[in-house]
């Protein structure tokens, strides 16, 4: 199979969907793989690296998306990109496509099969291409947090650990999945009174034996979510439902009641957050302040750690990516249900529930489609 990997546009993108030692991998599989110039400079992957591990070294994207059977990336195709796509050509990436009808519509007018990194499932429930970077993205929260409480970025002016007979702040967290983990792990190694509020009782029993006293687990409802964020100086919006826009948890009228120069962190942003007043941003403008509270809203936090990023997602996607290519998109997804999962879009029919119900678009089953 030819494979394709372009390097990322969006703004302050670095990562790159394949590392050396992947192409490395892929080409011993006996595939042929093509790597834009340049796509992983910013994170000290040089082309001669790519070249050592016998990837073909092509101009542009353009080149990419004409000669590749699969294009492999980290972030939603762009519209040009999406325009680049042809017929029964796969591209395995992030998609989040519910809160995205414009990229959706492209893809289906494309007539590609659209496989989403973030719906992929596995054997224990998991979504193991989605975890690696919700790990990371959990983890900077806390960073970006802290740093939004500094009075210069119009926060209260916090330090979140406090000092010896000053408190320290208090740091809510909704959604105690993998990213709500490791938000909470690293608010508790600062010193901060950390809450996780989550409707999954096992979920916050499992916290409990792992993290014991220092953390506050709560039961989710409308009134504890009330109470804890009103009272909160850093909020971490960590919610998911696979596929799906994220529920939308904290009101506008909440986010008015709460305390001046408190925080918002919206990781679910990618799936359309789930603060009534969130709206994406980018690394090169993270934040907006609206009723006096800091928003932060990047829509690809873990791009800013994009080294890092990028290894952590290869180690997960590089056994998917080379079953698709070993095998064919078809015995590749018919021989694995997990990666069937994460078949969204397939030559012009939305192939996803969740997504088909977000967008109230007409639903086709994966297995269904890929069957006929």
């Amino acid at each position: 199979m030819r494979i394709g990997v372009p390097k990322e546009i969006k703004v302050h993108e670095y990562r790159v969907g394949m590392t050396p030692s992947a192409v490395r991998e892929a080409v011993h599989h006996g595939h042929e793989v093509f790597v834009q110039k340049n796509a992983g400079f910013a994170i000290g992957l040089l082309d001669e690296q790519y070249t050592a591990a016998g990837a073909k070294l092509v101009d542009s994207a353009d080149e990419i998306f004409a000669r590749a059977d699969m294009v492999v990336k980290v972030k939603e195709p762009q519209p040009q990109e999406w325009k680049m796509l042809r017929e029964g050509q796969i591209l395995f990436t992030y998609l989040h496509l519910a809160p995205d009808p414009e990229q959706a519509r492209g893809l289906v007018e494309s007539g590609a099969i659209a496989i989403a990194y973030e719906t992929v499932t596995d054997a224990r429930g998991g979504l193991p291409l989605l975890a690696p970077m919700s790990e990371v993205a959990g983890r900077m929260s806390i960073q970006a947090g802290a740093h939004s409480l500094e009075i210069a970025q119009g926060g209260r002016g916090m330090l979140l650990g406090g000092v010896p007979g000053v408190p320290a702040a208090k740091v809510v967290i909704l959604g105690g999945g993998v990213s709500g983990m490791n938000a909470a792990r690293m608010a508790m190694g600062l010193e901060a009174h950390v809450t996780v509020i989550d409707l999954n009782l096992h979920r916050l029993y499992d916290l409990d034996l792992q993290f014991g006293p220092k953390l506050n687990t709560i039961y989710s409802t409308v009134d504890a979510i009330e109470e804890y964020v009103l009272g909160a100086d850093l909020v971490i919006g960590a919610v998911l439902v696979p596929g799906a826009a994220a529920p939308k948890l904290v009101s506008e009228d909440m986010v008015k009641k709460m305390k001046k120069g408190s925080v918002l962190v919206d990781i679910a942003i990618d799936q359309g957050g789930c603060f009534a007043t969130s709206h994406p941003t980018t690394h090169a403008e993270p934040t907006y302040i609206k009723h006096e509270v800091v928003h932060y809203c990047v829509a690809n936090m873990p791009g800013a750690v994009a080294r890092t990023s990028t290894f952590a997602l290869n180690n997960a996607t590089l056994p998917f990516t080379l079953a698709l290519a070993d095998k064919g998109y078809a015995k590749a997804l018919a021989d694995n249900p997990h990666l069937m999962a994460g078949l969204n879009v397939f030559k012009g029919k939305i192939t996803y529930k969740a997504v088909s119900d977000a967008l109230g678009v007409a639903y086709l089953p994966a297995e269904k489609a890929v069957a006929a």
